[in-house]
């Protein structure tokens, strides 16, 4: 585990909350030059601490019929290698989303994204559950999503109505 300098700590706090932030803006933000910053996060992307910039979308506004399950995968270990090996197995297929490695009474959390649910149920059935390690799992659909990465997707409208007093 690597140790950041509070200028990199920072940075990186400010671009997970927005990373459309300028180098100008962020500079300003820090107290720091904008080259300082600019080699800071240049710094931060060849160590692989920042990785990749991604915009949060809410699927639900959008003309987007995708789906998203949710699977809790019982895995048994490979010797020598453990989870990490059947992890990349299950990482690697365009499908899959994100795998955690989880505490409790499963062990791979896999966030998978298809076309319609039959596309997902596919998945599952096909490639996922007849890998050799995996010995059971259970899927959760998602229905709809109220918060991702902090962003709420609740359009909340406000109430016009006059307060009463009595």
């Amino acid at each position: 585990m690597k140790v950041l300098s509070e200028l990199k700590q920072k940075l990186i706090e400010l671009l997970r909350e927005d990373a459309r932030y300028t180098p100008e803006l962020l500079a300003t933000m820090l107290g720091a030059s904008e080259e300082e910053v600019k080699t800071a996060i240049q710094e931060l992307e060849q160590e692989h601490i920042i990785v990749k910039y991604a915009t949060v979308v809410n699927s639900s506004k959008l003309d987007d019929e995708k789906v998203t399950a949710l699977i809790e995968v019982q895995i048994t270990p490979e010797r020598g290698r453990g989870f990490d090996s059947i992890a990349e197995r299950v990482y690697l297929y365009p499908q899959v989303k994100s795998v955690y490695l989880m505490s409790g009474a499963y062990d791979l959390l896999v966030e998978v994204e298809g076309r319609n649910l039959k596309d997902v149920a596919s998945f599952v059935s096909q490639k996922l559950s007849t890998l050799e390690s995996v010995l059971s799992t259970k899927t959760h659909f998602i229905l709809k999503k109220y918060k991702q990465d902090g962003v709420i997707f609740e359009d909340h409208e406000e109430d016009h109505r006059l307060m009463i007093s009595p």
